[in-house]
């Protein structure tokens, strides 16, 4: 089972990268680990996380 999570405009790399960890670990708790990632141009992160 597969889940995509988007993580909101950040401009900012290390925030970008906070939100990131902070949104893989959640979902780790939650049964599911992180597959792949792509940052958008528009300051945008896909996530895709798999059970």
């Amino acid at each position: 089972m597969y889940k995509t999570v988007v993580i909101e405009y950040s401009p900012k790399a290390d925030n970008m990268a906070q939100k990131i960890e902070e949104q893989a670990n959640e979902m780790l708790s939650n049964g599911y680990e992180l597959v792949t990632m792509s940052i958008t141009g528009t300051a945008k992160a896909i996530l895709v996380f798999k059970k």
